[in-house]
């Protein structure tokens, strides 16, 4: 049976088990540990496994969706679906492809899950394990191509951006139990492990029978500043008068700082300083730099 949404003004049961009342992503239920009402708003769902939320005088703790059915000596097969979101920018479509391998379960036909369908496609996806010395994985995604499909895909976008090969389109990796599709009795959109997100980085080979991409997360990105933005010390980098700035006064001011008479004249001089002279030297300042950069070790 399906784990119910969370209801507002509610008495709860000790150990009874309820989900957001959205998709957090998060493979995630929640466990009433401390009996009593839910409040008239949903919590803040907590994001890890073990982590609680006061949800007015009831008490949550998060579980897993899957846990108690892989805890078994005979758990449900595994099944594993894969979603391709194109971006419109960049392949001039954001038609969503949805398919399995199928392998799981025997399952020889299209899988219907959360409403949506997946095509039965042979594919070999690996590489989705993590490394315990914090480096993000690569996966590699295989897929059969002797019927030209991807390859006509692929020319297609092509045409549209010059060998984009599909690089930046976002490969999701769904996986849940064969129970909980929706062709089955106990079906439940919610019970799954936590979604992996990834892009296509590149694609590694092409023939008349696979297409393999190599996938990336979206935060590994070479040469890539993270913030975006570089830790530039007394240099705003916001354009002056606009929505980044916000100063819209009637006083004005050269790149020295020195007072003048006209809209004209007013520069700024993209210094703390100059942020000072408009917003006042007390004010709050939407100084678009970081003053303290390099007076750290």
């Amino acid at each position: 049976m399906a784990v119910i949404a969370w209801t507002q003004n509610t008495a709860i049961a000790l150990n009874a088990i309820r989900r957001a009342t959205y998709s957090n992503n998060d493979g995630l239920f929640f466990k009433c540990t401390t009996a009593g009402t839910t409040a008239a708003t949903q919590p803040d769902w907590p994001k890890h496994i073990g982590d609680t939320i006061t949800d007015n005088t009831v008490v949550w703790t998060a579980i897993s969706s899957v846990y108690a059915d892989l805890s078994v000596l005979s758990p449900s097969s595994i099944i594993e679906l894969f979603e391709l979101h194109p971006v419109q920018s960049l392949h001039n479509t954001s038609t969503v492809i949805r398919w399995h391998n199928g392998c799981d379960a025997n399952v020889s036909g299209n899988i219907i899950f959360g409403s949506q369908t997946y095509t039965r496609m042979a594919i070999e996806a690996s590489g989705f394990k993590k490394s315990i010395s914090g480096t993000n994985p690569r996966p590699t995604l295989t897929v059969a191509n002797t019927d030209q499909l991807i390859t006509f895909l692929l020319n297609d976008i092509n045409l549209f951006n010059i060998g984009n090969d599909l690089c930046g389109a976002v490969v999701t990796r769904i996986q849940t139990l064969k129970k909980f599709l929706d062709s089955e009795t106990t079906a439940d959109p919610y019970a799954q492990y936590p979604i992996e997100s990834f892009e296509i980085d590149r694609k590694a080979n092409e023939n008349k029978n696979i297409v393999s991409f190599e996938l990336t997360t979206v935060i590994d990105k070479p040469n890539e500043y993270i913030p975006r933005r570089q830790l530039i010390g007394n240099c705003c980098q916001w354009q002056y008068r606009s929505s980044e700035c916000s100063y819209t006064g009637s006083n004005y001011f050269d790149k020295n700082d020195n007072v003048v008479s006209t809209l004209a004249a007013d520069v700024c001089g993209k210094r703390l300083s100059s942020c000072k002279k408009r917003f006042g030297e007390n004010g709050v300042l939407p100084f678009g730099s970081f003053p303290t950069a390099g007076k750290t070790q």
